[in-house]
């Protein structure tokens, strides 16, 4: 895959479309990071290119919820994120101690 500045994209537009030609992507870049991904499609090809890059950015975001999400710790409720009192977790640890 090949990189390309912002500047070489602007003023060389021509050279940029023959090399997508050949490369298929192109990564476009600002002060040496990676902002943009340019890809080859055709008309045929375009919807189903969409929709894998649609997809893909969902599966990053998945797993980027999945990886930030925290760990369950004790007394926390499984179904909601409001920690339980300390008294319903004393009381649910000895049930029927009055008995």
């Amino acid at each position: 895959m090949r990189f390309i500045s912002v500047r070489e994209f602007r003023g060389k537009s021509g050279d940029v479309w023959k090399a997508l030609v050949e490369e298929q992507e192109l990564v476009i870049t600002s002060n040496g990071k990676p902002i943009a991904i340019v890809s080859a499609v055709s008309e045929e090809t375009l919807e189903d290119s969409l929709r894998a890059i649609r997809h893909a950015r969902t599966m990053v975001a998945v797993d980027k919820t999945r990886c930030n999400a925290s760990p369950r710790r004790e007394g926390w409720d499984r179904t909601t994120s409001r920690r339980r009192s300390p008294r319903f977790v004393a009381s649910a640890a000895r049930p029927n101690e009055a008995e």
